[in-house]
């Protein structure tokens, strides 16, 4: 309520209206009181920005480096109270501090001679011996000292803070310092060595290039030596037809500078390093696409690359060719099968132990004289695992995929050196495992049932036991939660090795005798566990300290589930309330989404990352996020394929179905306000509602859209939409697409709409925003536009900028709350910038 006060020049001005106008006079008095409009809670939404959270959130998983020569790991874990390091031996059921915070702090500062003490001790790079019975680790001083490539002080960037280096000896608990220590510079990304570390390969001019160990201990300290030996490998690559990397993602003037740098070859190696493959793409007859950069220093810069859009006939061609080091030879294998194919190598599994390692080379799955790969149809319905005899270069279909939608597999789990394979499958509209031998031949089917199996943890091939993640076979819990699972390879002895009504992320030491268990809801505290692989808690870990969040006000949010549109599919979603909850009030409802079909915006486990949900709460909504069908691959294949063939439409009618039945659940929801948003392909689907059901959803924000799947990738269109292949009476075969589009539906919009796009961003072009935006305009409608410039897909450091305009956009139309129109400063940014002129 404020009251009005107005001049004496105002007041003789209202009292000297024709009072002939009786209909149209009013008559003021001096303190006449107003009614307030109403207000969005800006303050409370600023508390929980993702710099704040920082602040308020620390570890809410333990994530365990295991050690090399016995079943030990270690870990970090931070509080409020700050920061410890912890050696867990499984064995022993033993879990120590490894330092003793206060000790070492007073031991670094002696040395530094910068103060620190046992709550602010900045530990970085920790790593243990070979022996295990040291652990090194770097801390960075306040001293300022010439970067070692650098002669002159006055020169930009010249300088750096000084980084000490100790040893820490952990039987006695003693630190010292490493003097004179130069630290190794970070291994290139470009270098692809090989398991031996006797030769290196790279990419340059389109070419493969090699160089011995010694040369590349030159690279790695200066790229630029003069005396680096390298030798040329291949002579015929072009642009857009490389051996290796092409420059993807560097404008035109940065490509032609960088051709003739060492760029990666991201080649996979054979375990005795002897030969490698490579994944070689012709894109040449692809058409170009281009984004440009208008914020770029001087000149605005040009983007050219190749961008296959759905239907295209100028497929890239990709290939994949084997070399013989030592002969310094080459073949291209023959795996030709479909038109318009792509084949793609698998890599072996990465052990758990080697995570710290200085690096870790690529080797190809397989072992010296087979490597398996993956040949996937254009139309996806159809996929080969094959295998092929490096020495012959035979290459060996070992099982088919086919199925009338879209097909997925995953890389294979080898058995006793690939006598057998594990693999996966959803050929019985469930995901699951299948047990086949060395030639193909299937021999039985290892799980089975109305739950869908995720992914191989471990192969325990001398027990014939596989380890793997799988999700809704508990009833009564929410069909996402994953869990961990033991089972033999004849289909018998399935068991549960961490029950809980939670969703659960694992990691197992490589013997499968142990695995630590983080588990939470997005309504629990997390906590981690250390787990046998007979499903017995060896010890608890940690519960996140939540102290911080809990006393600024926070409330956890609150998981449900409805049915979708057909009124028989359970779908399951979560509900966010403002931390100032009132049940008598009624709130406007904004739907956080993304379609799928390869994902769902549905949080399972509690999560640091609030801005979409929890944090737009505050303004004064209800946040919803739920599933829709086809939105998922962790459900039935029928319940993920849903959507194909109506890519544009098919989720929407149950999200409205969704606020319906929760609104009259709720009374504090009110269904007349409803507002939409989401990101790329939330983007997307948050314009389609406002087309589709106009008379439903008031405003929407739609971030870095795919509005035009016609120009969208042809991968991600034609797989979840669906292409059709044609083959003529002469064996010719063509492929057809056709897709309904946002724009198409422009005539419909009736409320409010928001549309944000990057301008540089090469995955979602612009463009699928800028026709969206012709389309509107030239059926005369009111909306707004937002170019964010510089920016890529996800809107980099203007991320928090867009996020105040989502949020003025929703107050002022679903709120009412206009009471930023017309200023210029974003308060509750601004307040959080340091102000130091």
């Amino acid at each position: 309520m404020n009251k009005l006060y107005l001049p004496l020049a105002a007041v003789l001005t209202v009292l000297s209206v024709d009072l002939s106008v009786k209909a149209q006079t009013k008559t003021f008095t001096i303190t006449e009181t107003l009614q307030s409009g109403p207000k969005a809670n800006y303050q409370l939404a600023s508390r929980y920005s993702p710099n704040k959270l920082k602040k308020l959130i620390y570890t809410t998983a333990v994530d365990p480096h295991w050690l090399k020569l016995s079943k030990r790991f270690w870990y970090e874990y931070e509080t409020p109270a700050g920061k410890e390091w912890y050696l867990v031996d499984p064995t022993s059921k033993n879990k120590r501090k490894i330092f003793d915070n206060a000790v070492l702090a007073a031991a670094i500062t002696n040395i530094v001679r910068d103060p620190f003490d046992a709550q602010h001790l900045p530990l970085e790079n920790l790593k243990f011996s070979a022996d295990e019975q040291h652990i090194t680790f770097e801390v960075k001083s306040t001293i300022e000292e010439l970067k070692k490539d650098r002669k002159d002080k006055k020169a930009a960037d010249s300088m750096q803070k000084k980084i000490f280096y100790f040893n820490y000896e952990i039987s006695k608990s003693k630190v010292t310092e490493i003097p004179n220590y130069t630290k190794p510079k970070a291994k290139p990304s470009w270098g692809s060595v090989a398991p031996d570390s006797s030769a290196i390969v790279f990419s340059r001019n389109f070419n493969l290039y090699w160089m011995d160990k010694e040369n590349y201990k030159k690279a790695v300290k200066n790229e630029e030596d003069s005396t680096i030996v390298e030798h040329q490998l291949t002579k015929d690559g072009v642009k857009f037809y490389p051996y290796g990397a092409n420059g993807d993602g560097e404008n035109n003037e940065e490509n032609e500078k960088n051709n003739k740098k060492r760029r990666a070859a991201n080649v996979m190696w054979s375990p005795d390093s002897k030969h490698f493959v490579l994944n070689r793409s012709d894109s040449r007859k692809v058409k170009d696409l281009w984004v440009i950069n208008n914020v770029a220093a001087g000149r605005p810069t040009l983007e050219t690359y190749k961008y296959q859009m759905p239907g295209e006939k100028e497929a890239p061609n990709t290939e994949i060719l084997l070399f013989d080091f030592a002969a310094k030879s080459y073949k291209k294998l023959n795996t030709a099968a479909f038109k318009d194919q792509t084949v793609s190598v698998w890599g072996a599994p990465l052990l758990n132990k080697d995570r710290d390692n200085e690096f870790r080379p690529s080797i190809w799955l397989g072992n010296n004289t087979k490597v398996y790969f993956q040949r996937t149809s254009r139309d996806l319905k159809r996929i080969d695992v094959c295998m092929v005899d490096i020495h012959t270069g035979i290459v060996t279909p070992l099982v088919d995929e086919r199925f009338n939608t879209y097909v997925e597999v995953n890389r294979p789990g080898l058995v006793n050196d690939g006598k057998e394979l594990i693999h996966w499958s959803e050929r019985d509209g469930w995901a699951h495992f299948y047990l086949f031998d060395g030639n193909g031949k299937l021999k039985n089917q290892i799980t089975k049932g109305a739950f869908h199996c995720e992914e191989i943890i471990n192969v325990d091939a001398k027990n014939r036991v596989l380890y793997f993640t799988a999700n809704g076979r508990e009833v009564k819990e929410d069909p996402y939660y994953v869990h961990l699972y033991r089972i033999n390879f004849d289909g018998s002895g399935l068991k549960l090795l961490n029950a809980g009504d939670f969703d659960h992320a694992i990691s197992m030491n490589d013997e499968a005798k142990f695995f630590v268990d983080n588990f939470s809801r997005v309504n629990t505290v997390p906590k981690s566990v250390l787990m046998d692989n007979n499903g017995r808690v060896v010890m608890n870990l940690e519960t996140a300290d939540l102290s911080l969040l809990m006393a600024s006000g926070y409330k956890f949010p609150e998981p449900f589930k409805v049915k979708a549109d057909d009124g028989i599919t359970d779908i399951y979603g979560v509900m966010y309330k403002p931390f100032d909850f009132d049940p008598n009030k009624k709130y406007p409802v904004i739907e956080y989404v993304y379609p799928g079909p390869q994902t769902e915006a549905v949080n399972k486990a509690f999560t640091k990352s609030m801005d979409r949900t929890d944090r737009l709460a505050q303004f004064g909504y209800i946040v919803v996020t739920v599933g829709n069908r086809g939105g998922n691959p962790a459900r039935s294949k029928w319940y993920h394929t849903y959507g194909y063939g109506n890519l544009r439409d098919y989720g929407l009618a149950d999200k409205k179905a969704a606020v319906e039945q929760l609104a009259d659940r709720y009374s504090f929801i009110d269904a007349n306000k409803v507002g939409i948003t989401g990101h790329s392909g939330g983007g997307f689907m948050s314009t389609a509602a406002m087309l589709v059901y106009p008379d439903f959803f008031k405003a929407a924000v739609s971030n870095a859209g795919n509005h035009d799947n016609s120009i969208y990738n042809r991968w991600w269109s034609e797989k979840h939409h669906g292409v059709k292949e044609v083959v003529s009476a002469k064996g010719d075969t063509t492929f057809t697409y056709s897709i309904d589009k946002n724009p198409d539906l422009a005539k419909n919009l009736k409320g409010n709409l928001l549309l944000m796009t990057g301008d540089v961003d090469n995955n979602v072009h612009p463009a699928n925003t800028i026709r969206v935006a012709n389309a509107l305009m030239k059926a005369g409608k009111r909306f707004e536009l937002v170019i964010v410039p510089g920016q890529r897909h996800g809107f980099g450091d203007l991320t928090e900028y867009t996020f105040w305009k989502l949020a003025d956009h929703f107050n002022k139309y679903l709120i009412g709350d206009f009471s930023q129109v017309g200023q210029a400063n974003i308060v509750e940014m601004d307040r959080e910038v340091e102000q130091k002129r």
